[in-house]
């Protein structure tokens, strides 16, 4: 049986979360963990004796402790009313779900939450996205960079998904996307389309045309595009044009020192699409 891992956070992102979700669980014939992750400033009360000056009083000291330990109680009362919301939403669909609430950091949890899923999804913002609306969630791209397995970052709100587009430029992560595709029931009857951005040279058309061969040989009618210009203004474009519902890519090719010095396809590519993207490493 397969199963897809949905992260929400109470954000606005959760709704899609959710959305998304079902929408891939029916597809895949999978069944759904949906899992909230309390950070450990949420998780427990924190030692505050190291804040307080010399000379302070020991009721002070008491005081915080307990006010950081009703904060804790609250934050835990919260992340179970997220995932019940979450698990109404989803098994509205008829899908089997599961809860399960976290202790500790997102990222030192994700191995073990994901082991045995094939696939992960996650929004694109957290708890402030009404506030930044340029500002991915904290966790987002630590997350993308160290899931192991396809990873769907949701746009604002679902809606059908028709049409997918595979941005591909003949790299590693590119050619694990189009055998992906290829192998998942995700993607059944949906149109696809394959686009590389850079020169239309002999040795780009053999690498998108050695792709859409593959497309083509497991039934899809996948058409293909060479255009010139910079990956993530040209990709978006053509999203916000309607060529696609979905876009499929591979994530963060670089080292996150190139990516600091030159900035991330990926990242940029996640800020400007307004529909959601799956990913592989």
């Amino acid at each position: 049986m397969s199963k897809i891992v949905a992260f929400v956070d109470g954000s606005i992102y959760s709704q899609s979360v959710c959305d998304h979700a079902a929408w891939a669980a029916k597809r895949m014939s999978a069944d759904v963990d949906v899992i909230h992750v309390l950070g450990r400033r949420e998780a427990g009360p924190q030692d505050l004796s190291g804040n307080i000056g010399l000379g302070a009083r020991t009721k002070l000291i008491e005081d915080l402790a307990k006010l950081d330990e009703e904060r804790a109680i609250l934050a835990q009362k919260r992340g179970r009313a997220i995932l019940e919301d979450a698990e109404e939403i989803i098994s509205k669909q008829g899908i089997t779900v599961t809860t399960k609430l976290r202790n500790g950091d997102l990222l030192e949890e994700l191995q073990g939450l994901t082991h045995d899923a094939n696939l992960a999804i996650i929004g694109k913002r957290g708890e402030a996205a009404d506030f930044a609306q340029m500002h991915l969630g904290s966790n987002l791209e630590r997350v993308v960079r160290a899931c192991t397995i396809p990873i769907m970052v949701t746009s604002r709100a679902f809606r059908p998904i028709d049409k997918f587009l595979i941005a591909f430029d003949g790299g590693t992560s590119a050619l694990k996307a189009v055998d992906h595709v290829v192998r998942s029931e995700i993607f059944r009857d949906l149109q696809a389309q394959i686009i590389t951005v850079g020169d239309d040279t002999p040795e780009t058309k053999r690498k998108i045309e050695g792709a859409a061969a593959l497309l083509k040989g497991a039934g899809f009618a996948a058409s293909t595009k060479i255009v010139n210009g910079q990956p993530d203004t040209v990709i978006a474009e053509r999203i916000k044009d309607g060529d696609a519902d979905m876009l499929v890519m591979g994530a963060y090719g670089h080292s996150r020192i190139r990516s600091l010095i030159i900035g991330s396809t990926t990242t940029q590519m996640i800020r400007s699409c307004q529909v959601p993207l799956l990913l592989f490493r």
